[in-house]
């Protein structure tokens, strides 16, 4: 049996935490954009693409219009949703 000391742990955390930004935040494409065919956005990137405020970005999450996951204190956003936003109005 061996022991898990604090280190250990604090590595188990980070490597955790590596693979959840791998996972969530999207590749450039070639000009630098980001891709919106990716599942989840970071909010930067929805406010940069929509060309919108945060106070906008915080409107469109609190009412439901696009869904989002705040993960590590940052909100990741849908981009179907955001999609769908743009079909419907």
């Amino acid at each position: 049996m061996e022991n898990i000391t604090k280190q250990d742990l604090d590595n188990i955390k980070n490597e955790i935490i590596s693979e959840i930004k791998l996972f969530l935040i999207n590749d450039f494409n070639q000009n630098g954009k980001r891709n919106m065919d990716t599942e989840w956005l970071r909010s930067k990137a929805v406010r940069k693409i929509l060309e919108i405020s945060p106070a906008t970005l915080q409107n469109l999450r609190i009412s439901g219009k696009i869904r989002s996951k705040k993960i590590l204190g940052s909100y990741y956003y849908n981009s179907k949703d955001l999609k769908s936003l743009f079909e419907n109005n």
